[in-house]
């Protein structure tokens, strides 16, 4: 069976319906959501409509957390205290724009799903707001996946898709307690973590928005990218008042337009 998996739509409902008929033309028979439908785009409501309309298995995302919770969207990745700022600002843009069943909806997503041995979170198995990065250290990344009990997890958060395979293979492991030392040795059959990227706000340097098709029978991952009309959403993030950058950098496929205002920032929070 072919099952799509999108994630981090942000209230690009122009980027969403372009994916949703590219799933249809590839016939996907069932769509999964990592998160993050809210934040930064200019359609909110429009999207978790459809969401909602389409019963789309849904996890929350950190945006969709903030929201609810009111928690400032702040991820503590900013790399600015000018970044920091118009993130506060999309939150407040769109704690006021979004509708009261929408919140409620956004409220009652669980943190995770689970189908067969494919796994489903937003960020990571430990929090939304952690990066897996396709760098990250391969003993943490197969921790993550065995956490879930699952042989396939499929992410988003970073806005950047990629599909790691973390090989079978024995794995032993030294524990110091007082004056012993303890080994620890399992062996790990293979496993993978897949990011599916962003449907609404892409940062893989290209303005088209990316999503992944994935083969349960023959395992294949296919990473596709869609182009839309992305001009029409750069028009639209204006016209409603949020920060202009944000359409610089959908039009860019960049997550930073200004990572060199004040480098030594940190967030705190």
């Amino acid at each position: 069976m072919k099952i799509a998996v999108i994630s981090c739509i942000h209230g690009n409902y122009e980027a969403f319906d372009a994916v949703l008929l590219d799933i249809d033309q590839q016939k996907a028979e069932k769509i999964f959501c990592v998160g993050d439908l809210v934040g930064y785009g200019p359609q909110p409501n429009a999207v978790i409509a459809q969401i909602r309309s389409l019963d789309i298995p849904t996890c929350v995302g950190c945006w969709d957390e903030d929201i609810v919770e009111g928690l400032n969207a702040c991820d503590c990745s900013y790399p600015s205290l000018l970044a920091e700022k118009r993130g506060i600002q999309a939150h407040e843009w769109t704690n006021k724009e979004i509708h009261p069943e929408n919140r409620e909806f956004l409220a009652k997503l669980p943190y995770s799903l689970k189908e067969g041995n494919l796994a489903f979170v937003h960020g990571s198995p430990h929090s939304n707001h952690e990066y897996l990065l396709p760098e990250l250290d391969a003993f943490v990344a197969l921790e993550r996946v065995l956490s879930t009990e699952s042989d396939v997890l499929f992410c988003g958060h970073t806005h950047v898709p990629y599909a790691r395979t973390l090989d079978a293979g024995h794995i032993q492991v030294s524990v110091a307690r007082g004056e012993k030392t303890q080994e620890i040795s399992f062996t790990s059959p293979l496993k993978r973590i897949v990011n599916v990227g962003s449907v609404g706000e892409p940062r893989h340097g290209r303005p088209n928005a990316t999503y992944v098709i994935y083969d349960t029978d023959t395992q294949e991952v296919k990473l596709r990218e869609v182009a839309y009309d992305h001009q029409k959403t750069c028009v639209a993030i204006i016209e409603k008042g949020l920060p202009a950058i944000f359409a610089w950098r959908l039009a860019h496929g960049l997550e930073y337009a200004e990572r060199a205002d004040d480098p030594t920032h940190v967030c705190t929070r």
